[in-house]
């Protein structure tokens, strides 16, 4: 999403680290380039001139005119200042106590409110509660089966009593009651575009059902219309908080450095992918460190913690310090790891790899998906015995494994070169002592 953002934002920045002392001219011109790259991201005039008038201020202050390295001082203030534009300090999802909590979920069509409500029963299950869906969208012909089916996926009951919005709510909380949910999850009914019967629909359901929350799921790749929508719906239901979706799309991204800035209402939750576990909370601190190139460690190792299995991976380090580490572990290593999501969007998340390319590229291109998908082909290929013990294998094992995984004879040698130097490389590294170089994944040779 903020690829050209950050790579024209580290750009500028570049620039300010190669000086020695700065000039006010010198800060200017930088500021002019940076709110350039805003407004070329969608970002909203009046959020980009706020944010710069903040930087500009500091920038000129004390800390970074007296400060031996000016550069990265004022890198530093634009984090800090570009946090606060995106919400300043988390702001963590919160029911109460009442049950059921209703939340109620606004917006138009198209920016994936339904499917947000879904992924949102999905975390809200996940955390142990119990979620009920109501399909109140009656607007849209699919939208009632389209929750339907993803209840279903993710195994919470959908309901939808009633031709009437308003009926199908009120409804619902009385199911609610009677399955013992304790949060009721409304889909609302959105347009192609806001309009006076639409916003008359949501208020209907609001003072209906009093719902705890009225979040609205905002299309991030819309920009400026994203903003003009948000704040529709904040004048006419007073809307709690967002859903920032399509985070993984290729727009600009400017409405989810507008969003809140404009609407004075937090961003909950950002939609990261199309599957239902694709929703992450929103940290304004750790999004400033990905637009700016700093990566984000901390959702990265909590990304790990939720989907790897910590005693499989325990076991995996222990026979890596034993020597013991087989081509059967290292496969359930990988399928672990992906389970985090696409190798790209894991880059992206590392300090020094701004939108996942123009650095680092040598480990970027040694787990490319297509080779890691290579590499596990040609291990299923394998025996149990090979995997275990690699050693035997020999010219015609080799033959018949690259024939049964569809790779090369080539493509098998690399594998178990470059897996054997892993090996070895890793059990070092986890010794303490220092290797040079860097590791190089187990993927063969590329095509």
């Amino acid at each position: 999403m903020f690829d050209t953002l950050t790579d024209n934002l580290n750009s500028v920045f570049k620039k300010l680290r190669s000086r020695g002392k700065l000039h006010p001219k010198q800060i200017d011109n930088a500021l002019g380039e940076i709110r350039t790259a805003l407004l070329d991201a969608d970002v909203a005039v009046e959020v980009a001139d706020d944010l710069l008038s903040r930087v500009r201020t500091r920038a000129l202050g004390e800390e970074v005119m007296k400060s031996v390295t000016p550069g990265q001082q004022i890198v530093k203030v634009v984090d800090e200042e570009l946090t606060v534009t995106l919400g300043g300090q988390h702001k963590p999802f919160t029911l109460g106590s009442a049950a059921p909590a209703v939340i109620m979920m606004a917006g138009v069509q198209g920016s994936g409110k339904t499917t947000a409500c879904a992924k949102l029963a999905k975390t809200l299950k996940g955390k142990g509660k119990r979620p009920l869906l109501v399909a109140a969208d009656l607007e849209r012909p699919a939208a009632i089966e389209q929750l339907r089916t993803l209840g279903r996926e993710i195994g919470v009951p959908v309901v939808s009593d009633g031709k009437d919005p308003v009926k199908v709510a009120k409804n619902a909380l009385k199911e609610a009651e009677r399955q013992n949910a304790d949060v009721v999850i409304i889909d609302t009914a959105g347009r192609l575009h806001v309009d006076a019967e639409m916003m008359k629909q949501a208020r209907k359901i609001k003072e209906a059902t009093t719902p705890h929350h009225v979040l609205m799921a905002c299309d991030a790749m819309t920009g400026q219309d994203a903003v003009v929508q948000a704040r529709e719906f904040m004048r006419e239901v007073d809307t709690t908080g967002f859903i920032l979706t399509k985070l993984d799309g290729d727009a600009r991204g400017g409405a989810a450095l507008s969003i809140t800035a404009v609407t004075g209402r937090p961003v909950y939750f950002v939609g990261t992918g199309e599957k239902p576990e694709d929703l992450e909370p929103f940290y304004p601190d750790r999004m400033a460190g990905r637009i700016l190139g700093m990566g984000d460690v901390l959702t990265l190792v909590e990304k790990a913690q939720e989907t790897m299995d910590q005693d499989s991976a325990r076991a995996a380090a222990e026979k890596l310090m034993k020597n013991q580490f087989t081509l059967e572990d290292f496969l359930g290593q990988l399928r672990e790891m992906r389970k985090m999501g696409p190798i790209g969007d894991l880059l992206k998340m590392l300090p020094g790899v701004p939108g996942g390319k123009n650095a680092m590229k040598e480990l970027a291109g040694a787990i490319d998906e297509g080779e890691l998908n290579r590499a596990e082909a040609i291990i299923l290929s394998m025996t149990r015995e090979e995997r275990r013990n690699p050693g035997i294998i020999s010219g015609s094992r080799r033959l018949r494994i690259a024939n049964g995984s569809g790779a090369t004879t080539a493509d098998v040698n690399g594998l178990l070169k470059d897996f054997d130097g892993a090996r070895k490389m890793m059990r070092t590294m986890m010794g303490g002592k220092r290797m040079p170089g860097m590791m190089k994944m187990p993927t063969g040779p590329k095509r």
